[in-house]
């Protein structure tokens, strides 16, 4: 038996008056969810513990098993594990998001958020940016290290855990209230506007109708995490396939093997196929027993505010990954059970992550149900299937082990 889970990113959402009040999930042409639905088990579970922040951190921690509660140490410590940081037990792991700020002559603090993701911009300018950036502010206390387009890290060697707000809680927002109280993290981040604002790259970025990426965004700090290995936890060996850092870093730290697809971008157009073609190797080539498929496109969509764009990423995920996999497995003779579902719900109404409970959809090639639902958060809700705490789902995966 070979365990799968495919993960949308924020796919769960509100209805939405424009789509007949249904949600991107509903109005979605989905036809081999809604086919494998029908043989499936569905329900809701609640992957954000209760006064915890509903970021993609601690609700993958749940999917995979790990309660947040004891295993969260924060966002940015994952994903240096991922892109090959060195930390001390002592250092801070602080996300650096380049972001797009307004460009008005006003105080900074009286600056917009326009976008957390600078228009998607590629790894490769910002590699240069961040480096610009560095140059200047870098020393013995700060290391800046390049992540993937617009996710970066900084290492702080003599601070301390703070609060700081997460750039895509705050688009279209004045940035004043939101800034970090620390006074080297604030000069940092104003410095880095004076830096990139003219910055050769985004006078370019500008002519060509591009969002800037102009100033260094800290949050997500935290320490140095410490995750029990998956094997030992389900004994099963495990591989992850992601183009977002965060998702390699838990994989990392839980000694899963981690899979790099050519072409995954994290974004809308990022590679499906090669993604089922890489879980579909590992399951039936490389020994891997469980595979874990993360799509992050639904979930940027969701912050950039477009149903529409997110439509279009639940279509992919269901056309190039969903259906093929499950085809090619079933041809290949080989049984295998598949968990479809997000981590978190990112209404495109809100644009940011809500702790609101996801729909969950499981089948097993081995024990197909007859049911007439399909996969969505309005069935999945009338289906009274509910789990509470979301780190134990996974078992319900695995429960025929």
């Amino acid at each position: 038996m070979k365990y799968i889970i495919v993960l949308g990113d924020g796919m769960a959402d509100e209805p939405i008056e424009a789509l007949g009040n249904k949600t991107p999930l509903e109005y979605a042409n989905t036809p081999a969810l809604d086919r494998l639905s029908k043989k499936s088990e569905i329900g809701v579970a609640y992957t954000i513990p209760e006064g915890m922040s509903p970021g993609s951190d601690t609700a993958n921690l749940a999917v995979l098993g790990y309660n947040p509660r004891q295993y969260y140490s924060g966002r940015s410590p994952l994903e240096a594990l991922s892109i090959g940081v060195p930390m001390e037990d002592t250092d801070i792991a602080i996300r650096c998001n380049i972001v797009t700020l307004s460009e008005e002559a006003v105080p900074f603090e009286d600056l917009t958020i326009i976008d957390h993701s600078s228009g998607e911009i590629s790894t490769e300018d910002c590699d240069v940016l961040l480096k610009a950036v560095a140059k200047e502010l870098a020393d013995d206390r700060f290391q800046f290290y390049t992540g993937t387009s617009y996710r970066h890290c900084l290492i702080d060697k003599k601070g301390s855990v703070q609060p700081l707000t997460p750039p895509h809680d705050i688009l279209t927002k004045r940035i004043g209230e939101y800034l970090p109280k620390d006074e080297k993290y604030l000069a940092m981040m104003k410095r880095s506007y004076e830096i990139l604002k003219d910055h050769p790259i985004n006078i370019e970025r500008k002519k060509a109708g591009k969002n800037p990426a102009n100033c260094c965004w800290f949050w997500g700090a935290g320490t140095k995490p410490l995750l029990d290995p998956f094997k030992e936890k389900t004994g099963l060996k495990g591989a992850m396939i992601s183009a977002v850092d965060l998702l390699k870093g838990i994989a990392v730290g839980a000694d899963m093997q981690v899979i790099n697809v050519k072409g995954a971008n994290g974004g809308l157009d990022t590679n499906y196929a090669g993604k089922c073609e890489a879980a579909f190797k590992t399951l039936t080539e490389d020994n891997n027993d469980f595979v874990y498929i993360h799509v992050e496109a639904p979930d940027e969509m969701g912050h950039q505010g477009s149903y529409e764009r997110k439509i279009k990423a639940i279509e992919r995920i269901d056309e190039f990954i969903v259906g093929p996999l499950a085809e090619k497995l079933s041809a290949a003779g080989v049984d295998f059970r598949m968990l479809v579902l997000p981590d978190h719900p990112t209404p495109v109404r809100l644009r940011t992550h809500t702790s609101d409970g996801i729909p969950f959809m499981l089948y097993d090639s081995t024990q197909e149900q007859d049911h007439t639902w399909n996969y969505n958060e309005k069935e999945a809700m009338a289906a009274n299937n509910p789990v509470s705490e979301g780190y134990r789902l996974i078992n319900k995966l695995l429960e025929n082990k």
